[in-house]
């Protein structure tokens, strides 16, 4: 669990810091190139495997550990009585399935049209070779939508709360607590899990609630 979940802490930071470039007034330009580089470089596409293999061996887990605990006959997890005990660390299990039906519905509402099917206009842009799929016009029809936009916003805001604790629980698993660091370990996942959660929760806001910008030049075409 500590090892799966410290490779996704990681590759959270990866993929909200490639999803920022959605802020960009550009037209889509630099997601749209960056999304198709993502997409199609091979070293990438291994990582990708891993990652999948890692979200559903934590999954996984976690769903194990949380059926053990419950059997736990007399034990403090049986009870739910833990000292010091806080609410996430009581329902990690709830929020984990939060988290994962979230995450089916983001894959299916961008991943797998991208990758399986042809309902994505492709683009070109100069100074660009090859055309690329827009998926930046697909992200700002489906933030249009407010109910997409409220799940969104109710899944990063559970990824927050599983975050603060998973992030001092990894380190803690793994045997790195002295009474010194732990304070700043978590400090460190409360910034994190706040930072994090924050950029993933502006993206669906900024297109809901557009900025007003001066008119500019597409330089896409279709």
């Amino acid at each position: 669990m500590s090892l799966t979940g410290i490779f996704l802490i990681l590759f959270l930071i990866v993929h909200m810091s490639g999803n920022l470039q959605l802020l960009a007034d550009d037209g889509g330009r630099s997601f749209n190139i960056y999304a198709a580089f993502m997409s199609e470089n091979p070293f990438i596409r291994v990582i990708s495997i891993g990652l999948y293999a890692s979200i559903l061996l934590h999954a996984i887990q976690g769903i194990a550990l949380a059926l053990a605990n419950r059997k736990a006959k007399g034990g403090k997890y049986a009870h739910g009585k833990v000292a010091g005990a806080t609410w996430a660390s009581k329902n990690m299990a709830l929020l984990g399935i939060l988290i994962f039906a979230f995450l089916c519905l983001h894959m299916a509402d961008f991943w797998v049209k991208m990758r399986f099917t042809d309902t994505l206009t492709m683009v070109t842009y100069a100074g660009h070779d090859e055309a690329v799929q827009d998926i930046y016009s697909r992200v700002n029809v489906a933030f249009q939508e407010l109910w997409l936009v409220a799940v969104y916003l109710i899944g990063v805001t559970a990824l927050c709360i599983h975050l603060v604790h998973g992030f001092q629980s990894a380190f803690q698993t793994l045997g790195l607590t002295h009474k010194k660091y732990t304070p700043l370990i978590n400090a460190l996942g409360w910034i994190y899990s706040i930072a994090i959660c924050a950029g993933f929760a502006i993206m669906p806001l900024y297109h809901y609630f557009p900025p007003s910008y001066p008119p500019t030049t597409n330089s896409a075409s279709m």
